[in-house]
């Protein structure tokens, strides 16, 4: 009997053991067995498909990636505005600078999260909720507190906190909400 050169037995049982028929089932299901039909159900709720279906919860969606996007377009015209005046000579400091750049980053994370709730992924829609209540309290209490950045700076991080608040509204009307009902 000659042995097999290693790697030209691939996908063929070895030629001295056999399949054992009383073979049990793992004592831990595969990760596939533990999935199976639950594509959507991120929390583990059961609820297997988010109800997207709705006309008026897909034009909620549709134009929160809007907000979202304009919310991008300002934060970059906000950055713009603070490298022009750096390079143009005039005192910039580095909250402005850190704080533009920040709410900028985070609008392509607030545009995928969108995309995946209007998708339906149910963690994505709650992080989303989330994020477009508390930004714009944030963004506006930070401008709030006396000599921390300049008014026209703070007036350009107000303008961009709109969109959220927009988003905000729209993502908590009872159409976005009752895609993803509450199994607790």
């Amino acid at each position: 009997m000659t042995v097999p050169v290693p790697g030209e037995e691939w996908g063929q049982p070895h030629p001295l053991v056999r399949p054992d028929p009383y073979r049990a089932a793992p004592a831990i299901p595969s990760v596939d067995v533990m999935t199976r039909g639950k594509k959507n159900d991120m929390a583990g709720t059961g609820d297997t498909t988010a109800h997207l279906g709705a006309p008026r919860t897909r034009e909620a969606f549709d134009t929160a990636k809007k907000c979202v996007t304009i919310y991008g377009v300002i934060g970059a015209v906000t950055l713009a505005a603070v490298a022009m005046l750096s390079i143009s000579g005039h005192t910039v400091t580095t909250f402005m600078w850190v704080r533009a750049v920040i709410l900028l980053a985070i609008a392509p994370v607030l545009h995928r999260l969108i995309l995946g709730a209007s998708q339906g992924a149910r963690r994505s829609f709650e992080r989303v909720r989330t994020l477009s209540v508390i930004m714009p309290i944030a963004i506006i209490g930070v401008d709030l507190i006396p000599g921390v950045c300049p008014a026209w700076y703070a007036g350009m991080q107000a303008v961009g906190a709109l969109p959220l608040i927009g988003a905000a509204f729209l993502l908590n009307r009872p159409g976005p909400r009752a895609a993803f009902p509450r199994t607790r």
